[in-house]
């Protein structure tokens, strides 16, 4: 694990299925919640996908494209998930 610049930019990617996908993998951490336990009971779990760029300077414009291209055609499947992308400092 490396050490991050104070001035490093993460750009993060969270891909998730469609509301209208059913979520198995999702359904099988609601279900074994109170089998192990844990007196949660959520009204939808639903389980993603979290990918992290790092980058020492601010992305810039086509950058930003290049990344939202990957997501499209590389991260996400755009017919089953929906994908978001945001910056953190």
């Amino acid at each position: 694990m490396t050490a991050q610049s104070a001035s490093s930019v993460k750009v993060i990617i969270d891909v998730m299925l469609k509301a209208e996908i059913l979520d198995p993998q999702g359904q099988a951490i609601a279900n074994a919640l109170p089998r192990m336990g844990f007196s949660l009971s959520p009204i939808s779990t639903r389980q993603g996908k979290r990918f992290e760029l790092t980058f020492d300077h601010e992305p810039t414009d086509l950058e930003i494209s290049e990344i939202k291209k990957a997501a499209e055609t590389l991260l996400a499947n755009p017919v089953i998930e929906i994908f978001e992308i945001r910056m953190e400092r």
